[in-house]
C-alpha cells in the first residue's frame, strides 16, 4: 500500500471511527461531568457538613441512575448492607475482616443467583468501588486511623461520592472528608481536570481506532504464521491497555472536577491525582512497576488492606492472596482471574530473581529503580543498562501474552456468559503457553542460584 492510499485509509478511519468514538464518549459522560461540577460548587458554598454529605449522596445516586437506571438498586443494596454490618459490629475488633467476608458472599450470590451476567458486568465497577471504600473504612476504624464511627450521611456521602462512584478510583475516607471542606476554585483545578479528561478521550481513540489496526495501517509489518500470532496478540493487548487508560484518566477528571484528588503543601494546593501511568506500562522497567502503574489507587488499597494484613503468611502466599482478592473483587471472571493469578506468579519470580542477581553482581537491576545513595557498586555501566533492557523486553513479552485474550472483536456478552475460559485457554495455547514457561524457567534459574 503506497503512501497516498494509506493517507486515504487513515482519513476514512478518522471519519468513520474517530469522530463517532469521540461523540459517543462525550455523550455518555457530559451529564456525569455536570453532576461533578455541581457537587464541587455545593461543597465550596459552605454550610453544615451534613448537608454537603447529603448533596454528595444525591449526586451519586443521580449518576448511578443515569448509567444503570433501575439496576442501580443493586449498588444501593450493597451500600446498605455494608453500613448495616459495620453498625452491628461497631464494637468488634475485626470489622474489616468480617465485612470483607460478607461482601464477597454478597458478590458471589449476586453474580451466581440473583442477577443476569450482562447486568452484573455493567454494574461491577461501581460495586467494586463501594466494596473497596467500605472495607478500607472498616479496617481504618479497627486500626484507629479513623477515630470515630461515621454517621449515616457521612458514610453514604463517602461511598456514593459522585466523583468516584461510576469510574472510580478508590479514595480514602479522610480524603473524602478533605474534599467536602471545599477547597477554593482555581485555574489549576480546572486545568488539571480538563487535561485528564482530554487524555481519556485520546486513549479511547487509540484503543478503538488505532490499536486494532496498528500493524495493518500504522506500522506495516507482516510476519509468518508464528510471528503474526504475536503481532495480533500485541494489538489486542495495546487496545486493552488503552481502554484501561481511558477509564483511569476519566476517573482522574471526574474526581478532580468534583473536588477530590489534591495534595496540600503549606499554602499550596496541587491537583495532582494520578490513577494510571501509561508510559510505565508500555515501556516498563519491570512487571512489578506495571502492576502498580496500572491502577495506582487500587494498588495502594491492595497493599494497605490485603498484602500487609497477610504478610505473616510469608511473602509469596501474601502476594497470591493479594492477587486472589483483586480477582474476587473483579467478579467470577475466568480470564481476569487467570491473568491476575498469573501476574502474581510472574511478578514474584521477577522480583526475587532480580533481587538475587542485584546481590550477586552488586548492580542496580532491581525491579524498582535504586535510590541515588544505594550500596550497589555498578549503577550505569552498559551491561547494567543492557540487563535492565532485557527485563523490560521480557515484561513487554509477558504483557503481550497476558493481554492476548482481550480481543476487542469478541462480543462482550458472549465472553461474560461463559466464553471467557475457552477464549483464554485457546489464545494462550495458540502462543504455546510461552509466558508461563518462561516464568517457570526463571523460577528454576532462581532456585539454582539461590
Amino acid at each position: 500500500m503506497d503512501m497516498s492510499s494509506r493517507l486515504a485509509v487513515w482519513r476514512q478511519l478518522a471519519e468513520s471511527c474517530g469522530l463517532s468514538t469521540v461523540q459517543q464518549g462525550l455523550q455518555q459522560v457530559w451529564r456525569l461531568l455536570l453532576l461533578c461540577l455541581l457537587c464541587r460548587l455545593c461543597f465550596r458554598l459552605g454550610g453544615v457538613s451534613t448537608v454537603k454529605h447529603i448533596v454528595s449522596l444525591l449526586a451519586g445516586m443521580c449518576a448511578l441512575f443515569l448509567f444503570f437506571e433501575e439496576h442501580m438498586l443493586w449498588v444501593l443494596l450493597l451500600t446498605a448492607l455494608c453500613y448495616l454490618v459495620m453498625l452491628l459490629s461497631r464494637h468488634a475488633s475485626s470489622r474489616g475482616l468480617f465485612l470483607s467476608v460478607v461482601i464477597l458472599i454478597y458478590l458471589f450470590v449476586g453474580e451466581l443467583h440473583l442477577i443476569d451476567s450482562v447486568t452484573w458486568y455493567k454494574i461491577r465497577g461501581s460495586q467494586m468501588v463501594v466494596a473497596m471504600k467500605a472495607i478500607s473504612l472498616a479496617f481504618d476504624l479497627d486500626r484507629g486511623a479513623v477515630s470515630s464511627f461515621p454517621s449515616l450521611a457521612e458514610f453514604l456521602g463517602y461511598v456514593l461520592f459522585v466523583g468516584t462512584i461510576i469510574f472510580g478510583p478508590w479514595i480514602s475516607f479522610s480524603s473524602y472528608k478533605d474534599t467536602v471542606e471545599g477547597r477554593k476554585l482555581s485555574w489549576l483545578w480546572l486545568q488539571s481536570s480538563s487535561i485528564s479528561l482530554l487524555k481519556s478521550q485520546i486513549c479511547l481513540l487509540v484503543s478503538t481506532c488505532i490499536a486494532p489496526y496498528l500493524f495493518i495501517l500504522f506500522i506495516p509489518i507482516q510476519g509468518n504464521t508464528v510471528t503474526q500470532k504475536w503481532l495480533d496478540a500485541y494489538e489486542n493487548a495495546v487496545s486493552f491497555h488503552f481502554s484501561n487508560y481511558f477509564v483511569g484518566h476519566l476517573s482522574e477528571g471526574t474526581s478532580m472536577l468534583a473536588g477530590a484528588g489534591f495534595t496540600e503543601e503549606k499554602d499550596n494546593i496541587m491537583w495532582d491525582m494520578s490513577v494510571v501511568k501509561p508510559l510505565s506500562v508500555e515501556m516498563p522497567r519491570s512487571m512489578v512497576l506495571v502492576v502498580t502503574s496500572w491502577n495506582i489507587p487500587m494498588s495502594q488499597w491492595l497493599k494497605t488492606y490485603v498484602f500487609k494484613s497477610t504478610m505473616k503468611l510469608g511473602t509469596f502466599p501474601a502476594i497470591l492472596v493479594t492477587y486472589a482478592a483483586s480477582a474476587l473483587l473483579h467478579g467470577l471472571s475466568f480470564h481476569l482471574g487467570a491473568v491476575l493469578l498469573s501476574l502474581g506468579f510472574i511478578t514474584y519470580v521477577e522480583h526475587v530473581l532480580r533481587k538475587k542477581l542485584a546481590s550477586i553482581f552488586s548492580a542496580c537491576i532491581l525491579s524498582r529503580p535504586c535510590a541515588s545513595d544505594c550500596g550497589h557498586q555498578h549503577k550505569k555501566e552498559y551491561w547494567v543498562m543492557l540487563l535492565n533492557l532485557v527485563f523490560s523486553l521480557l515484561a513487554i513479552f509477558h504483557l503481550t501474552y497476558l493481554g492476548s485474550m482481550f480481543d476487542p472483536g469478541v462480543d462482550e456478552q458472549e465472553v461474560e456468559e461463559g466464553y471467557a475460559a475457552i477464549q483464554t485457554i485457546h489464545r494462550w495455547s495458540e502462543l504455546n503457553w510461552a509466558s508461563h514457561w518462561v516464568a517457570f524457567a526463571c523460577w528454576v534459574f532462581y532456585r539454582l542460584i539461590h
